[in-house]
C-alpha cells in the first residue's frame, strides 16, 4: 500500500517529550478518535439504511464495518485517555498493564472482523448463486464518496501522530483506518458500476473483495497491535 494513507506502521520513540507536550499530543490524538467515532456513527447508519432499502450487500459490509471501527475508536480513547491523565497528574503510568487490557480489547475487535468477513463471504457468494439484482443507491455512492476524503485525512494525520507519540495502537488504528479508505473504494466501485453499467454483479462481487481487507483488519488487531515501535 505504498502511497496510500498511513501504510506504514513506523513510530519514534516519545521518552524525551515534556509532559506539557506530551498532554498536547495526547489531547490531539483524541481528538481525532472522537471524529473517527462521529463519523464513523453518521457512515454507518447511512450505509446501512442505504443498504437495507437497496439490498446491497457490499453497502451493508461498509455499513457494519464502519460499527466496528467505532468499536475500535473508543479503545484508543480509553488508552489514550489512560496515559493522558497520568501525564498530566504528574504519575507514572504502568503501560504493560495498560497494553495488556489494549491487546485484549483489540482481540476483541479482531475476532469481530473476522467474523464480518466470513458473513460477507457467504452472503456474497449466495447473492452471485441466486442472482439476486441489488437496486442501484445515490446515497451509497454519496457517503461512499464522502468517505474516500474523510478516511485519507484521518488516515494521514493519525499517522503522523503515532510517530509523535510513539504510539503502536495509533499506528495500528491508522491502517485500520487505510483499510476503512480501500473499503470505500470497493464499494464505490461496485455500486456505481450496478448504477451506471446495470452490473449487478459487481455489488457482491465488491464485497467479496472486501472480505480481504476486512480480514486483514482483523488480523492486525489480533496481533495486538505490535508494529515495532519502542
Amino acid at each position: 500500500m505504498n502511497g496510500d494513507p498511513a501504510s506504514s506502521c513506523g513510530c519514534a520513540a516519545p521518552e524525551t517529550t515534556p509532559p506539557p507536550a506530551r498532554a498536547h499530543q495526547l489531547r490531539d490524538a483524541l481528538r481525532l478518535e472522537y471524529l473517527t467515532i462521529g463519523w464513523n456513527a453518521i457512515e454507518g447508519i447511512v450505509a446501512v439504511a442505504a443498504a437495507l432499502a437497496a439490498r446491497s450487500i457490499a453497502l451493508l459490509a461498509f455499513g457494519l464495518d464502519s460499527f466496528v471501527e467505532t468499536a475500535s475508536a473508543l479503545i484508543l480513547v480509553w488508552r489514550l485517555g489512560a496515559e493522558l491523565d497520568a501525564v498530566t497528574a504528574d504519575r507514572t503510568l504502568d503501560r504493560a498493564a495498560v497494553e495488556r487490557l489494549d491487546r485484549r480489547a483489540h482481540r476483541l475487535v479482531g475476532f469481530s472482523l473476522f467474523l464480518l468477513a466470513a458473513y460477507v463471504a457467504f452472503d456474497a457468494i449466495g447473492a452471485l448463486w441466486r442472482h439476486e439484482r441489488p437496486e442501484p443507491s445515490l446515497p451509497g455512492i454519496a457517503i461512499t464518496a464522502l468517505s474516500l476524503g474523510v478516511m485519507a485525512w484521518l488516515a494521514r494525520t493519525k499517522r503522523r501522530a503515532a510517530n509523535r507519540l510513539g504510539s503502536r495502537a495509533l499506528a495500528a488504528d491508522s491502517f485500520q483506518t487505510t483499510a476503512c479508505w480501500w473499503l470505500s473504494l470497493i464499494t464505490l466501485g461496485g455500486i456505481g458500476l450496478n448504477l451506471l453499467l446495470g452490473w449487478w454483479w459487481a455489488d457482491p462481487l465488491a464485497a467479496l473483495g472486501m472480505t480481504w481487507f476486512l480480514a486483514a483488519e482483523g488480523r492486525e488487531a489480533w496481533r495486538g497491535a505490535d508494529c515495532g515501535c519502542p
